[in-house]
């Protein structure tokens, strides 16, 4: 019953004309960002965060969501006809995306990504609406050491799904940590790592660092490449839905998809990217003709398509019910929330009902307003691909420059960008993932509250984490992540 009144009290602020139009405007930028190659969710919504300060928190939110779960939509697009993933997490549908557009299929590619993504975009959001109310719950009875316990294993789970060397990103994690203390100490009061620059005494922006980060570093590495030499291969005008047997094939690897990619998306570090390579992996398991993925099949269009929408979806239960961010992402709108004077968490539910149930409505409405965009715009779609990089990035830098300037009118938050952006073409030059980084950064400050609110209670005893059995099982799970690839690594070792 408590479900159902919050649903309507949702519909009821999601279908005012104002966050209608700010719905849209999300999933239609969201869909725009996910379609040109070189801009991801994350810099898009650091980029756009300061223009959402004169609205209600309500409409910014549901406009900055939109647009993450529709650049989910809009990166398929790009691996499909070119073969270069405009978003990180539809990688894998570039290998028979792309095959199946070379073949003359490009129409039902994209058809059944379009519909894939809907059917589990719908799923993950029916799955959040009967979830988060209760985990709210469940977590209302958390304490300073719970909340400790639990942000230490989503640091070490960050750090264990990264793609690339553990090591690597337990660095970047710690970094995170450092530069999130920079500013005034919440507790006594005092100044650290200032080196009395004006600029860092109220704490390095999420915004410019981000911005620096994902947007300018991502520029930087793109003017390595001659981007003009990419081609859209197919511009399907007619025939985009699939046929029969085309649905035949893919719908159990959307059911798997669906399931697969929202699980994956509520563990923190794990994401659209792990749960769209994952579902590929299973399809690739148990498909009859293993073969024939890579040079067409449907289902590794369908599965990883399904998964990356799910795993959008599900990253919002973590955020709403706990306030940690499983992703990038997510640390942007736990950050736009604050901004707001909002605490993402537990009372979230309590406290701001009309954000909480209307963030969820609006995504009911997003999902099928992307359904309408994709298919019929993908002939307008097509030919912003053409556009050329020459004339694209430095609008992406001037809106950059913009952006951090707007968050407090402060020219050292831009100085901050530049340093930044240099800083992250250099770590991703040398494959040092910035996600560790940006999430370490906002968990931090956090962290550390509920470490020294917890050592105040026990009077100094590190043994309160031990003590209770939620936080013990979190700091036993993240100690078991942190042990298990030194243990893989030594068999590996002994194999060879």
């Amino acid at each position: 019953m408590e479900i159902a009144q919050g649903i309507l009290i949702g519909f009821q602020v999601a279908l005012q004309p104002i966050n209608l139009f700010y719905c849209f405007l999300g999933v239609f930028i969201g869909t725009l960002v996910g379609v040109l190659p070189g801009l991801g969710p994350a810099a898009a919504i650091a980029l756009l965060l300061p223009s959402t300060f004169a609205l209600s928190p309500v409409a910014s939110i549901i406009m900055l969501a939109g647009i993450y779960y529709g650049a989910m939509y809009g990166g398929s697009t790009t691996s499909i006809l070119v073969n270069i993933p405009g978003e990180a997490a539809s990688v894998v549908t570039c290998l028979d995306g792309h095959a199946m557009a070379r073949q003359g299929r490009a129409g039902p590619a994209l058809g059944i990504a379009a519909f894939g993504s809907f059917i589990a975009g719908t799923f993950s959001i029916v799955i959040l609406t009967l979830l988060a109310p209760l985990l709210v719950k469940v977590t209302l009875s958390f304490g300073p050491p719970e909340y400790f316990s639990l942000m230490v294993l989503g640091t070490t789970l960050v750090t264990y799904f990264t793609e690339g060397s553990m090591v690597k990103a337990i660095m970047m994690a710690l970094v995170g940590v450092l530069l999130g203390s920079v500013g005034v100490d919440s507790i006594s009061g005092r100044y650290r790592f200032t080196f009395g620059i004006q600029t860092l005494m109220d704490g390095l922006g999420l915004v410019p660092v981000i911005m620096g980060l994902f947007g300018i570093s991502e520029v930087l590495l793109n003017l390595e490449h001659l981007a003009s030499q990419r081609r859209v291969y197919a511009e399907p005008t007619g025939g985009l839905l699939p046929n029969r047997e085309d649905w035949r094939r893919s719908a159990i690897p959307i059911a798997r998809g669906s399931l697969l990619g929202f699980f994956l998306g509520i563990l923190p570090g794990a994401g659209a990217i792990i749960a769209s390579l994952a579902s590929y992996a299973t399809e690739k398991r148990f498909s009859k003709h293993p073969e024939q993925f890579g040079s067409g099949a449907i289902e590794g269009v369908a599965g990883p398509e399904a998964a990356n929408n799910a795993a959008a979806g599900g990253a919002f239960i973590p955020l709403l019910t706990l306030g940690i961010p499983s992703n990038p992402v997510m640390a942007i709108l736990l950050g736009a929330l604050m901004i707001h004077g909002l605490q993402p968490g537990p009372l979230l539910m309590e406290r701001a009902p009309e954000l909480f149930w209307g963030t969820i409505a609006s995504m009911y409405i997003g999902n099928a307003m992307l359904l309408v965009l994709n298919l019929p715009l993908i002939g307008i779609w097509t030919r912003l691909l053409r556009v050329p990089y020459a004339l694209l990035f430095p609008f992406i830098l001037l809106f950059c420059l913009i952006g951090a300037y707007s968050v407090s009118n402060n020219v050292g938050d831009g100085i901050v960008m530049w340093v930044f952006g240099v800083v992250g073409y250099f770590l991703r030059k040398f494959d040092y993932e910035a996600a560790p980084l940006i999430l370490a950064m906002v968990i931090g400050p956090m962290m550390e509250e509920a470490l020294r609110q917890s050592l105040i209670l026990s009077a100094g005893s590190f043994a309160i984490f031990v003590a209770r059995p939620i936080s013990a099982g979190c700091i036993l799970a993240a100690a078991v992540l942190f042990i298990l690839p030194l243990f893989t690594r030594r068999s590996a070792m002994v194999k060879a």
